[in-house]
């Protein structure tokens, strides 16, 4: 509003002096609209903006992004020579939060351009009502604004963005806050207790302790900017096995960002994950060790060397409650060419000597395991350690089927389960790891039913007649995802299963893998529940669960359709009409049954494989 005085009215004058009269009031008139004698009138002073890098123009100073999700990119911005992109991953929506010192009772703006699918722009902790704006797609540059007003006690809001679960990346730029600026209080004391708390070969598991009057913290890696959070505890991914690098942290609020931490130093493991060595691309195979069918018996020594793990069917339990697991050779009856033990031994020897890992897979189709007791489950880890060590394997596949996990109609947290089959379950491979340590591999090969059906009913408490397996190989797989060396779900003997899309998908064909694969690389939902969603696994941690040939089980896939799952999946062709969630060109590989389906099918598998993964 303009607040100048008017002129005051002219009295009556003399026509003589209307003229000057007139260039009088026009001078004046001048004057105070500030243009007499050249001048230029001046603009209305433009609110500050109380954002600090609204721009993006100084990296993400002033922002911490969730899970390490936002970065500073040169293309696309609106404006400037930076702007923010964020990428969700999993479990976690990408949101990038600055905390903005306000007064009570008063008014704010808030507005902000973004780029992308499913971005959001909001404000909480206001006092009032919680504020933002959304958009489900923006193919170019689109504003969002909103507006509140703080509460009779507020101080401070949390300005946020963020995109959703699993979407493709969302960009911002020109993040603006307007309104009367609050006291921002002081610089918080720079973290103490920085503490490297586990590492593998690619990642770095840290924390400190909180700092008083700080809303997020930022951690440096050798002396770069890494990522930022909000709570005391970061992992850092991405990083080169048997690396050491040096890491600090500092706390950060509206007055500003502290000191750096103390540093300290960790090393990431050789290998490139639990289990140890894997080539960056794996071929996995069960063979038929204990039995015969009509795929014929293949001596351990006559497994080709494209075999990267070798997984020996099958240990069995003396009966389905007592935890006891034994392994045998197949019968000379049963099998007239089966090798003696030594010769059996010899050549798990020499399969381990070239780099190969040889293991023990518990369960099977006839097998049926119940750990429904602690003297079960004791018995399981000293029967399957007495197993480990005679033959000298390199770990165990759990190959669970049937109703050997099944959950109790009230567990409903895959975070803490209590039905005792699980708890037992995860209590032996916890000590089973402990026992032979970092280089112990451990597998599990879950049917469809145990897992991505788990996206459908799992944690509801409502079971409605459903089956209670469905989802029940995930609190396992929770439990154990840091030991936990490869998952190969077998997509197959499965009927239609929902994927990320909410459409059902069917077995056979490169459409149906995709759809399976994408949900473990992404993460998904229980029952609906954004809140408790199913973190996603490292794509080094994945392998897909595929029939050797029409005869070894239902969803047989053609090796062209096999490829095409492996070009979308790793590459990003060739994907259909199913949308990924992402590109994971790090992906395990492929596990089938069964090495001697294959070998009676002319290697066509494990040749296909080899053309695509040399």
């Amino acid at each position: 509003m303009d607040r100048s005085p008017r002129p005051p009215r002219p009295r009556s004058r003399p026509a003589a002096s209307l003229a000057a009269l007139i260039a009088a009031l026009a001078l004046l008139a001048g004057v105070l609209s500030g243009t007499a004698a050249g001048a230029t009138a001046p603009e209305a002073a433009a609110e500050p903006n109380l954002l600090r890098n609204g721009g993006i123009e100084a990296g993400l100073d002033g922002w911490n992004c969730s899970a390490g999700s936002g970065s500073a990119v040169s293309s696309p911005v609106r404006s400037g020579t930076s702007a923010l992109r964020v990428q969700p991953a999993g479990g976690d929506r990408g949101e990038c939060t600055q905390t903005v010192s306000v007064r009570p009772d008063s008014r704010y703006a808030l507005s902000g351009w973004v780029q992308g699918s499913y971005a959001y722009l909001g404000a909480r902790g206001t006092g009032t009502a919680d504020v933002s704006d959304w958009t489900a797609s923006a193919a170019g540059w689109t504003e969002l604004s909103t507006s509140f007003t703080t509460g009779p006690d507020t101080t401070s809001v949390t300005v946020y963005t963020h995109g959703w679960y699993g979407q493709p990346a969302y960009h911002a730029d020109d993040l603006t806050l307007t309104g009367p600026g609050g006291d921002p209080g002081t610089v918080p004391a720079a973290p103490a207790g920085l503490s490297a708390d586990s590492a593998t070969a690619t990642s770095v598991s840290l924390s400190w302790s909180a700092v008083s009057g700080a809303t997020g913290y930022t951690v440096y890696r050798d002396g770069a900017r890494a990522t930022s959070v909000t709570g005391t505890s970061a992992t850092l991914t991405g990083l080169t096995p048997a690396t050491t690098y040096r890491f600090e942290v500092t706390a950060t609020n509206a007055a500003g960002e502290s000191a750096k931490s103390a540093a300290v130093s960790a090393t990431t493991r050789d290998g490139g994950g639990p289990g140890g060595t894997l080539p960056p691309h794996a071929l996995v195979g069960y063979l038929h060790a204990g039995f015969a069918n009509g795929s014929g018996y293949t001596r351990l020594a006559d497994v080709p060397d494209s075999w990267d793990v070798v997984n020996l069917a099958f240990g069995e339990p003396t009966s389905a409650t007592s935890g006891d697991i034994r392994f045998r050779l197949c019968p000379r009856a049963e099998c007239p060419n089966v090798e003696s033990e030594a010769e059996f031994k010899a050549a798990i020897a020499a399969k381990r000597a070239a780099g190969k890992k040889v293991l023990l897979s518990i369960g099977g189709q006839n097998g049926q395991v119940q750990l429904t007791s602690t003297a079960a489950r004791d018995a399981f880890v000293r029967s399957v350690g007495g197993i480990v060590d005679e033959y000298g394997l390199d770990g165990v596949d759990i190959d669970f089927e049937g109703h050997s996990l099944s959950l109790n109609a009230d567990d409903t947290d895959f975070r803490n389960p209590t039905t005792p089959v699980i708890v037992n379950l995860i209590s032996a491979l916890k000590s089973l790891k402990a026992r032979y340590g970092e280089s112990f591999v451990l597998t599990m090969a879950p049917e469809t039913f145990f897992v991505q059906m788990g996206y459908q009913f799992y944690g509801t408490g409502q079971w409605g007649g459903q089956d209670p397996r469905c989802g029940a190989y995930l609190p396992v797989i929770h439990a154990l995802r840091d030991s936990l060396t490869l998952l190969h779900v077998q997509d197959y003997n499965s009927g239609p299963i929902m994927g990320l899309d909410d459409q059902y998908h069917t077995m056979g064909g490169a459409d149906f893998h995709i759809a399976m694969t994408d949900m473990l690389l992404t993460g998904f939902p229980v029952a609906g529940d954004a809140e408790r969603f199913f973190p996603a696994l490292r794509p080094d941690q994945v392998a897909i669960g595929m029939p050797a040939s029409t005869q070894a089980g239902n969803g047989y896939t053609p090796p062209g359709e096999v490829t095409r799952t492996l070009d979308c999946l790793t590459k990003g062709t060739g994907c259909g009409s199913y949308r990924t969630h992402g590109t994971w060109p790090d992906m395990r590989g492929l596990m089938t049954w069964s090495i001697n389906w294959d070998r009676f099918n002319d290697w066509e598998f494990s040749r296909n494989f080899n053309a695509y993964w040399p």
